[in-house]
């Protein structure tokens, strides 16, 4: 019986991972077309609908009608089960941040390794698409106010 306690108190006591809970759910609540717009200055990010273990993202940041940067990214399963980010900005060596926390509305992802970013989360407020990239302390933050983009009626734009 002490025993049964003392494994029910670690339980509790411990902090718990998303990974060995239950097997996480892809976010689909991030899937959509988005857009931010600050002055001249623009951000747009795609995410497709979860499908056969995986979601395609993709990013581009821009100012006035000039392009400054892309990234496309991945959520997936890898082949041990565990849910990973990929990012590859403008085609260079994707690079992965494992899963540390998941709910319905939020999700995070973390590499203490990487440079910059070395923490990414993205959560739902209301319609918005909210995300963060920040040091693994949450200092040097960066945050998007995605709004919804809505699709244009009978293919006109």
């Amino acid at each position: 019986m002490r025993t049964l306690i003392a494994a029910a108190l670690l339980l509790f006591a411990a902090p718990a991972s998303a990974q060995t809970l239950a097997k996480p759910e892809l976010p689909g609540w991030m899937a959509g077309t988005w857009m931010m717009e600050d002055g001249a200055n623009w951000f747009d990010e795609v995410w497709t609908d979860p499908r056969g273990g995986i979601m395609l993202g993709l990013a581009r940041i821009g100012f006035g009608p000039q392009l400054q940067s892309w990234e496309v990214t991945q959520i997936r399963f890898k082949s041990d089960g565990k849910l990973s980010f990929f990012a590859q900005p403008q085609g260079k060596p994707a690079v992965e941040f494992p899963l540390v926390l998941i709910s319905e509305e939020a999700i995070e992802f973390a590499n203490p390794a990487h440079d910059y970013p070395q923490r990414i989360r993205y959560w739902r407020q209301g319609q918005l698409l909210m995300a963060e990239i920040s040091r693994i302390d949450g200092s040097d933050a960066m945050r998007f106010n995605y709004r919804p983009v809505i699709p244009p009626r009978d293919g006109v734009e």
